[in-house]
């Protein structure tokens, strides 16, 4: 039950990375590396398990912070998808495989739900000092909205969710709802 949830989640997260260096190629050049593929490849690459050298080693919510900090000049979405690779990767104990008597913290997966919420927000709004946003992604266009980002977004927390509710429910325990204000919300710890 729980690896396809987790695997549905990394394939929304190569998802959005493709598409979020379509719409921001700068960030690519940033990157050094030839291709978007090849970018992919290396972010998804297991041997690295979310910990990249480019990055400080960096993981979780910490390239969070840094793929939105105004002085960051390395590639955003490189540390955007890490980012939220490496939290989901804690939030499912750093594991890629279940067994029957493995135990996920069904806290943890709610409070990774919430993070890609704030994450999103983020996204949408994080601008530089000349009003522009750091990282494009959806559009808004003479021909209608563009919400592509928001519907793969929103398949990744779901995915959270309805096993967070899961396991709380099997294991009868019981969710601490956060109830926070997206502009000023601060992103939850995951164990």
């Amino acid at each position: 039950m729980v690896e396809p949830h987790l695997a549905h989640g990394v394939a929304a997260l190569k998802l959005l990375r493709e598409r979020l260096y379509r719409r921001n190629p700068r960030e690519l050049q940033k990157s050094q590396l030839p291709s978007a593929e090849a970018a992919i490849t290396r972010a998804f690459d297991p041997a690295f398990k979310w910990r990249f050298p480019e990055l400080d080693n960096r993981r979780g919510i910490e390239l969070l912070h840094l793929a939105f900090a105004p002085d960051y000049g390395g590639d955003r979405v490189f540390a955007f998808i890490a980012g939220l690779g490496g939290m989901l990767h804690q939030a499912y104990n750093e594991q890629k495989e279940f067994y029957l008597l493995d135990r996920l913290d069904p806290q943890n997966l709610y409070n990774a739900a919430r993070n890609i919420e704030i994450a999103v927000w983020k996204l949408s709004n994080a601008r530089d000092e000349r009003g522009n946003l750091l990282l494009l992604s959806n559009e808004a266009g003479p021909e209608g909205a563009n919400l592509s980002f928001e519907r793969e977004f929103g398949k990744l927390i779901a995915y959270q969710d309805i096993l967070a509710r899961i396991l709380a429910q099997r294991s009868r325990r019981t969710l601490r709802f956060v109830v926070q204000n997206a502009a000023g919300a601060m992103f939850l710890p995951i164990r």
